[in-house]
């Protein structure tokens, strides 16, 4: 076989790698054509600065000071231990002209209460407090009947509360429940988290729940807790001896040293209820032969 050399392809070839050669330092990290652009602005590995400062802290079993000032839907001056007193008492802390993670939380906590056992106004109330210091009682007002009006919750209006306040006052209350948040410049709007308090009827913090839906079971063992157990009938207050409350996840699960407390109870009935049962046979038994032998 003959081999022939092909000068027209072989001086494309060379001209390939000379070009590579004379490119290659161009794109590279020292070249002074490389500005690094191409990579961007390097990313701050933590958290964003607009959310750095929010989030919930839990104060369980601290008071909130019920003097604060607070106005209500109808534009009139009270205290927030106005609602107070009876009943435990679901808080809220929103804005109501928030356009997105508000609405999700009121919609959770108006959820989850269609499925309890409990009455509102009569077993226990609903307290929102607004975080923007210039929303009016009106627009309040407004909120509250949208809510109760979407829920079918009309008959209830008395025990739904949805307040304003001044911005001292805002500061005092969310640093007391631990409800930290900081308003957005560039966006208009109040960077937050999502969740809700509750607490018991002379005021001190009972229960964090976080998120926007909130299971039905840990509402209902939420305010039996935050009651004093003064809500609930005897199965429910059986259950809520097997469940307990766990602060890290904010959520009630089995407690598995109950379970087995009551366990051992039922077990220790039923083996008395055996013994007895025993004992009577066998007596029935002799009082038989007795009869036989005489």
């Amino acid at each position: 076989m003959r081999l022939t050399f092909d000068y027209r392809s072989a001086s494309r070839f060379v001209m390939c790698i000379l070009l590579l050669l004379v490119s290659g330092p161009a794109f590279a990290g020292n070249s002074p054509f490389f500005k690094g652009e191409v990579q961007g602005q390097q990313v701050d590995p933590g958290l964003p600065k607009a959310v750095k400062n929010i989030g919930i802290d839990q104060h369980l079993g601290e008071q909130v000071t019920l003097s604060l000032p607070m106005r209500d839907e109808a534009g009139n001056w009270t205290t927030l231990g106005a609602y107070f007193g009876k009943r435990p008492v679901i808080l809220v802390m929103a804005y109501y002209g928030c356009p997105n993670l508000c609405t999700m939380v009121m919609n959770g906590v108006f959820g989850s209460m269609k499925t309890l056992p409990f009455t509102p106004g009569k077993d226990f109330d609903v307290v929102s407090v607004s975080i923007d210091p210039t929303e009016t009682s009106d627009l309040a007002r407004k909120k509250r009947d949208s809510y109760l009006s979407s829920y079918h919750q009309e008959q209830n209006v008395a025990a739904y509360h949805f307040l304003t306040t001044d911005e001292r006052t805002i500061e005092q209350l969310t640093k007391e429940v631990g409800f930290r948040y900081t308003y957005d410049t560039a966006s208009k709007q109040f960077a937050h988290a999502s969740g809700i308090m509750m607490l018991t009827p002379d005021g001190k913090l009972s229960r964090y729940f976080y998120g926007v839906e909130f299971a039905p079971s840990d509402m209902k063992y939420g305010l039996m807790d935050a009651s004093g157990r003064k809500i609930g009938s005897l199965s429910d207050q059986v259950l809520l001896f097997c469940y307990h409350y766990d602060p890290a996840s904010s959520k009630y699960s089995v407690a598995i040293t109950n379970v087995l407390r009551i366990g051992g109870v039922l077990t220790l009935i039923g083996m008395g209820l055996m013994f007895y049962g025993f004992r009577r046979r066998a007596k029935r038994m002799r009082s038989q032969l007795q009869i036989g032998n005489a």
